[in-house]
């Protein structure tokens, strides 16, 4: 365990001192991170995966995602849905439905063993976008700035809308509840997603009114009101779990009530938040990079292989594609929204909190497994891929213009 978090900071700690020059190199941290996180998992493949199956190694990844998910949901910027609603609207409540759908009847038929409870479970593990392997795509002057800002909207609440889903799934799927019948699961999920929204709007409005009056009255400091943000999640965490709710799905409610009641003043309030939501991010990335030792150790049917493969490209354009028909966008900005598109920490978490809360076999360990190989092919698509095909192109475009 010491030698891990030895590793883990100190290539955490390499990596910010050479941010500047790692980014011109296309070397982001998540990147760094899970390179850290495979050398260590080579030389403890056994104590990893003790360490993964067990109720602290949940808790923790819980606390990580309910901190990410308030993060996500206070960082968009403009209104609720960015500068482009409708767009963003369409992406969020046809795309989402519909990128489900199509990730289980692709997994129906490659891999129809598994069941529709395993295969919905899965479809919500790989179904969330996240940026933080590639943050520069939301910065390139490539991708028109009509796409950035749905992406950036998208991936700020795919992972809270799809949690729900991703929980009654994991329910349905659960053999300790003895029953395969989604409506029952569906019913024994409710009052936990209920009590988990309610305790989200009440934390939100509580937390947001007593920032105001305490600033307003001059009862706290700009610093100790950054603090007591950070503690947000957390507090709203736990006080969802206690009443028999979701902490996460709380913290992710609780994020959108804080950033509606604030505004765009949220947005320069929540910087400690983001750093400590980086820093967990990163902690989560090491985790991924040795837990791709334990996914890959034993090799891969080409059935796997051939899902990862259809869920990192047509399972996520065609989705896309169909939630904008009739919007008039151009056919670059529907390939662009459907492509740019990459997998990452809300993933990793899905997939661990899967694979601690499934009793071990075959559905635990292949979740697992489909998850790296999607985050991973994300990796090499987004973090490194999209980079270089970029720098190709200006190289050209200077060629031509040199010709």
């Amino acid at each position: 365990m010491i030698a891990a978090i030895l590793v883990a900071t100190s290539a955490f700690i390499v990596w910010c001192l050479l941010a500047n020059r790692m980014e011109r190199w296309w070397i982001s941290a998540p990147l760094v991170m899970v390179l850290a996180g495979g050398a260590v998992g080579i030389g403890a493949h056994g104590a990893i995966t003790m360490a993964l199956n067990t109720t602290a190694a949940q808790r923790a990844a819980e606390i990580i995602l309910a901190v990410l998910l308030f993060v996500d949901a206070t960082e968009v910027r403009g209104s609720l849905l960015g500068r482009y609603p409708r767009l963003a609207a369409r992406g969020l409540f046809i795309g989402i439905p519909v990128s489900l759908a199509m990730t289980m009847l692709v997994g129906w038929f490659l891999l129809p063993r598994l069941g529709w409870s395993v295969l919905l479970l899965v479809a919500c593990v790989i179904a969330p976008i996240d940026f933080a392997s590639a943050p520069s795509l939301l910065r390139d002057r490539h991708v028109p700035e009509r796409v950035r800002d749905v992406l950036t909207v998208e991936s700020g609440y795919t992972d809270g809308l799809v949690t729900p889903v991703f929980l009654f799934a994991l329910l349905w799927a659960d053999p300790a509840n003895d029953s395969d019948d989604p409506i029952a699961a569906l019913v024994n999920a409710a009052p936990s997603s209920l009590t988990a929204l309610a305790v989200g709007v009440v934390m939100g409005l509580v937390v947001e009114t007593g920032l105001v009056r305490s600033d307003a009255a001059g009862w706290s400091t700009e610093r100790s009101r950054r603090l007591a943000l950070v503690a947000t999640p957390l507090v709203t965490y736990a006080a969802a779990v206690g009443l028999g709710g979701n902490g996460f799905v709380a913290a992710f409610v609780c994020g959108i009530v804080y950033r509606f009641r604030r505004g765009s003043a949220a947005n320069s309030e929540v910087g400690l938040t983001e750093d400590v939501g980086s820093l967990l991010t990163a902690a989560m990335w090491f985790v991924f990079g040795a837990v791709t030792v334990i996914a890959l150790a034993d090799g891969l049917p080409w059935q796997v292989l051939a899902f990862a493969a259809i869920a990192l490209t047509v399972l996520r354009v065609l989705p896309e594609a169909v939630a904008v028909t009739g919007s008039g966008l151009p056919r670059s900005e529907v390939l662009a929204l459907g492509w740019l598109r990459p997998r990452g920490t809300s993933t990793i978490v899905f997939a661990l909190i899967a694979f601690n809360t499934l009793p071990d076999g075959d559905a635990a360990d292949l979740i697992l497994t489909l998850a790296t190989l999607v985050v991973l092919g994300s990796i090499v698509l987004h973090t490194v891929g999209a980079p270089v095909a970029v720098a190709g192109h200006d190289r050209r475009v200077r060629r031509r213009a040199g010709d």
